[in-house]
């Protein structure tokens, strides 16, 4: 680098842009001071990754343990602990699988279980969708107050609504069918739906949506070439939170499905498992890492979104 001197200044020392003596700004970082500065610090180095890898790993002991369990026989499983099947010689076994598959016909209840739950997934996605753009981009009389009513029903416990709803059920005729638990699921589903959304879609760029207006296109029209490519994150990371949530579900179930076997999805039945099975442990691990196994597919299948759609909001302009 170049000197430059001051004509002014006879010590011929460099000068910075800004015509001082004293060193660029930019030369040395500052070290950090405050305790907020250095906890950034020390967050940015390799000892915060491998303590959010030891808890994961940590986190999913339970899971594994499960897993291998389901696969050792009854004797096995009464004398020893789960990791005790990790060391040689192995004695694993399919009759578990295949013993719970044949009782109380945990195979009808996984295929109700996929019944209730896909419908019960895209319903409420699709039509938080397009509420949350409504509520992002239309301007109609009460839209704020709207939205603050929707965003006020989150904090009602679904206990309190289960009996008018299964009143107002009852009175239409649909109790005990799967449209009820569909129409049960939209409802308790929609409010935390268009709060997501509602925020992912406010976070979009103006731009893009005045420039679309300009040239004559639709509101259908935004929605489905604009924003729905732009909102693939929050729908998936939405898809993950609702199809988790209605498989898993055992209360709605009862209440609205009545408890028939033929209707019943995993989690009832893997409730009366319990009680026909309890000192059969190794047949409720089987049952249970089955319920298990299309949620894990789904959130491996959808997490590479799951970060960005949790951050709904975080868009740069």
């Amino acid at each position: 680098m170049s000197t430059i001197v001051n004509p002014e200044d006879s010590s011929g020392l460099p000068l910075d842009v800004a015509g001082s003596n004293e060193p660029a700004a930019w030369a040395k970082a500052p070290p950090p001071t405050s305790p907020g500065q250095r906890v950034v610090r020390w967050t940015n180095n390799g000892i915060l990754t491998f303590i959010v890898v030891l808890i994961a790993l940590i986190w999913s002991v339970p899971t594994f343990g499960l897993f291998v369990a389901s696969f050792r026989p009854a004797s096995a499983t009464q004398s020893s602990g789960w990791w005790n099947g990790l060391v040689p010689p192995w004695n694993f076994t399919i009759e578990n699988y295949q013993q719970v598959l044949r009782a109380q016909d945990m195979g009808q209840a996984f295929i109700n279980s996929l019944i209730i739950s896909i419908p019960g997934t895209i319903i409420p996605v699709f039509v938080a969708a397009f509420a949350a753009y409504a509520f992002a981009w239309m301007k109609f009389p009460g839209r704020d107050w709207i939205f603050l009513t929707i965003v006020a029903l989150l904090v009602v416990p679904i206990q309190m609504t289960l009996i008018p709803i299964l009143g107002i059920f009852t009175a239409a005729g649909i109790t005990g069918s799967f449209l009820a638990i569909w129409l049960a699921h939209t409802a308790f589903g929609l409010p935390f739906a268009i709060y997501l959304l509602r925020s992912f879609f406010g976070a979009l760029p103006s731009d893009l949506f005045e420039s679309a207006t300009i040239d004559g296109a639709s509101h259908l029209r935004i929605f489905s070439r604009i924003l729905l490519p732009l909102a693939v994150p929050a729908l998936a990371s939405l898809i993950i939170f609702q199809f988790m949530w209605v498989w898993n579900d055992l209360l709605v179930a009862l209440i609205f499905l009545g408890g028939s076997p033929e209707r019943a999805p995993m989690p009832v039945t893997i409730a009366n498992l319990v009680n026909s099975f309890g000192s059969n442990y190794e047949v409720l691990t089987a049952a249970a890492f089955i319920s298990m196994a299309l949620p894990l597919l789904v959130f491996f299948s959808l997490q590479r979104y799951f970060v960005r759609g949790i951050l709904a909001g975080s868009v740069k302009g």
